[in-house]
């Protein structure tokens, strides 16, 4: 079996600025003209174009969204939890990641620790499912490329179960990233930024028709960045491309071609350190923020990708439309790392009888993924008497191969926390081949009625999983599930929409016990009560719900027959409360977020039955508000500030608790005509902390302050 990588996206880089820089030049050699109208056009003054679940959105608030129907639905009509960052969000709060992105959203646990290999973001407690355009975007850990929010035109959180749309996946909910595409007016934009560890960074975003009629749009976007990390010898290297081309024939049929090409640079971060030394002081003091515990020339973290896919939509008439979105992917990760060993025991970590010497362990896998991804749906508007129906038929299927070389035989000696000394160490001499294969097939039908002030939901889905691995039973599964939604909401004329809501989940689960016998899926389900409340005319909404969520087949210890073994009689439970307001109005935007979650093991093991899940505390807050001083003649002035607290929290055993933490966030920025000058600064007092501790024993620091500067020029 051989490992192939993507080639290096360096030699590829200079031929698609040239083709980016030749599509805006084709661009301004063409007259840019609106598209021409299917029909007389007429002007109503004051009014607007209805917005859609793809659409640019100015300001905080999204009328509409996709995630959780995969219909274009109002979101004050959806009947569960789902909360958009627009783009402009994004921008004015300065977001380098798509876990800072969602930082202040109700019911998201988002990380805050130093670690670039992926987003860390929990909902309702658990870890979320990530879809990129209505897709999958990855298969297993730490083999793909992290999104860029410079690509993206919004981020759609769905809360709570998703099966009965999306198959398996995570009963806390989805995160759903929507890709900037293709746009009808010609826009073209520079950017350069400069930041905290030395961060260079330049980008590019183009879009506008390359025909005078307008069926044919095109947009590429495009970033590079060269920047240390707040970790000695790690960097934060990032180029990407992303080129996309809109061909619509006619106002019934759209076909949208998507491309990517991204290449991540980056090295350890999360040093896995322990508890002592981070949480608590040692003899010697604690172990520095940026202390790199890996080897210089050994560590690296290199993942690279190729994707490429297409979304087409037909409309026979107005009653059936069909649609069809597909994506293939290619990535690799190059990942090198030394960490620290031996979280548990006496010396948790540290080299016993010292306090200042740290054991290490060596780890380096190479990993190529293949995935496809494709939905085909049929969608039906149809009225039965007084009862308007859109009904959703589709059938999904993916498949994913992952082929991976795992380095064996690595050592690293100890290091001195405060006196590195680098280059003892002896890389893999031997290497492991394993070929991990998943793919699923599903089939499902949705049904939303509309009756008077009525909205009921109702939804079915089938599905079939496998996941193998050559060679080992141990690390196949094959599954089946039924899984259901339901959902009922009321509009009042007053703008307040009360609601309820049941949906389930599963999530399919490796391995075998000593009896053979493959394990069960975890299946998830949820109940859900909550109001949504816009009042008439105003860019502002509220939303409120109480859910309470039971997961079921957790693993634990257990005897079979007289013996040890593994059985499937764990759970967890979650209930909670969220709050969440979103403004646009006048001079001013605003977001703020309340989350209560009790999340605890319902049944697990004795000593973690009753305990709060690792990681996730009780009570968490944000507020965020900018304001523009037009009022005070200065109509380009700008300026905001945020706050987000996370309250205590354990690792799981009960013992160890974290300290609650407050960070505040702050921006700054001018419009003066085409060009945009901003400053942001996240944890703006530089709060020393530790973002959460594992029940295995390791500990990772939280990200400190971070100041950006950068100036766009649009033309």
């Amino acid at each position: 079996m051989t490992v192939r990588f993507p080639p290096s996206t360096r030699a590829l880089r200079l031929p698609l600025i040239v083709l980016g820089l030749g599509l805006s030049g084709a661009a301004r050699a063409q007259p840019i003209t609106p598209p021409a109208p299917q029909l007389p056009a007429v002007t109503v003054p004051g009014a607007t174009v209805q917005e859609t679940a793809t659409d640019p959105v100015h300001g905080f608030v999204a009328e509409r969204a996709v995630t959780a129907t995969k219909t274009d639905t109002p979101v004050m009509e959806t009947p569960q939890s789902i909360s958009v960052i627009t783009r402009d969000r994004m921008e004015l709060q300065g977001a380098q990641s798509v876990q800072q992105a969602a930082g202040y959203t109700a019911g998201v646990t988002a990380n805050n620790r130093i670690d670039h290999r992926r987003d860390g973001v929990k909902i309702r407690g658990a870890d979320s499912t990530h879809y990129l355009d209505g897709l999958l975007n990855s298969a297993w850990y730490y083999n793909n490329t992290r999104p860029d929010p410079y690509a993206l035109e919004r981020i759609e959180i769905l809360r709570g179960p998703s099966g009965m749309l999306y198959g398996q996946g995570s009963i806390g909910g989805i995160l759903n990233l929507v890709s900037k595409r293709p746009q009808a007016e010609a826009m073209r934009e520079l950017g350069v930024s400069y930041g905290s560890h030395d961060r260079k960074q330049v980008q590019a975003d183009f879009t506008g028709p390359l025909d005078a009629s307008g069926s044919w749009l095109y947009r590429i976007v495009a970033l590079g960045r060269d920047s240390d990390s707040a970790v000695k010898h790690a960097k934060d290297n990032r180029y990407f491309v992303a080129p996309s081309l809109t061909w619509r024939p006619s106002a019934a049929t759209s076909l949208t071609l998507l491309g990517n090409l991204q290449e991540d640079d980056s090295g350890t971060m999360a040093g896995f350190f322990p508890r002592r030394g981070t949480v608590t002081d040692t003899p010697a003091g604690r172990i520095p923020q940026d202390f790199f515990v890996s080897e210089p020339d050994f560590d690296k973290y290199v993942a690279r990708q190729r994707a490429a896919g297409y979304q087409f939509e037909h409309a026979f008439n107005d009653r059936l439309t069909v649609r069809q979105n597909l994506r293939y992917t290619q990535s690799a990760v190059d990942y090198r790392s030394i960490y620290t060993a031996g979280f548990t025991g006496a010396s948790h970590g540290w080299v016993p009888g010292s306090d200042t010497l740290l054991r290490r362990k060596l780890y380096q896998e190479q990993k190529a993924l293949r995935q496809g991804v494709v939905d085909t749906q049929a969608q039906l508007n149809l009225r039965a008497g007084p009862v308007r129906h859109t009904v959703l038929a589709g059938i999904d299927y993916q498949r994913a191969i992952l082929d991976s070389r795992l380095g064996l035989g690595g050592t690293a000696a100890p290091i001195d926390v405060h006196h590195p000394v680098y280059g003892n160490y002896v890389a893999p001499t031997s290497y492991a081949w394993s070929t991990y294969r998943a793919h699923q097939i599903g089939l499902y039908m949705q049904d939303q009625l509309e009756w008077d002030r009525w909205l009921l939901m109702l939804g079915l889905r089938h599905d079939h999983s496998r996941t193998s691995v050559d060679n080992d039973p141990k690390g196949s599964a094959d599954d089946s599930a039924l899984t259901r939604r339901f959902g009922l909401m009321y509009r009042s004329a007053a703008g307040l929409n009360p609601y309820i809501s049941y949906a389930e989940s599963f999530e399919g689960q490796t391995g075998l016990n000593k009896a053979n016998e493959p394990f069960k899926p975890l299946r998830g389900k949820q109940w859900e009560a909550g109001a949504k409340y816009q009042p008439a005319g105003r860019n502002l909404t509220v939303t409120a719900a109480i859910f309470a969520m039971i997961e079921n087949n957790r693993k634990v210890p257990g005897v079979v027959n007289g013996r040890a073994d593994t059985v499937q009689v764990g759970q967890a439970r979650t209930r909670g409360l969220e709050l969440e307001a979103l403004a646009s109005q006048g001079n001013l935007d605003l977001v703020a977020s309340y989350t209560y979650l009790d999340a605890r093991v319902a049944r697990g093991k004795p000593a973690e039955e009753g305990r709060q899940l690792s990681g996730i505390a009780r009570h968490m807050a944000s507020l965020w508000a900018n304001y523009r001083f037009r009022a005070f003649g200065v109509s380009g002035l700008l300026a905001g500030a945020g706050a987000r607290y996370n309250g205590t929290h354990d690792d799981g055993t009960g013992h160890n608790g974290m300290a609650a933490v407050t960070l505040y966030d702050a921006v700054l920025a001018y419009d003066a005509g085409p060009m945009r000058m901003a400053l942001n600064v996240t944890n703006l007092f530089d709060k020393r902390y530790v973002d959460v501790c594992l029940a295995r024993g390791d500990c990772f620091f939280g990200t400190r302050r971070s100041v950006v500067g950068s100036v766009t020029y649009r033309f």
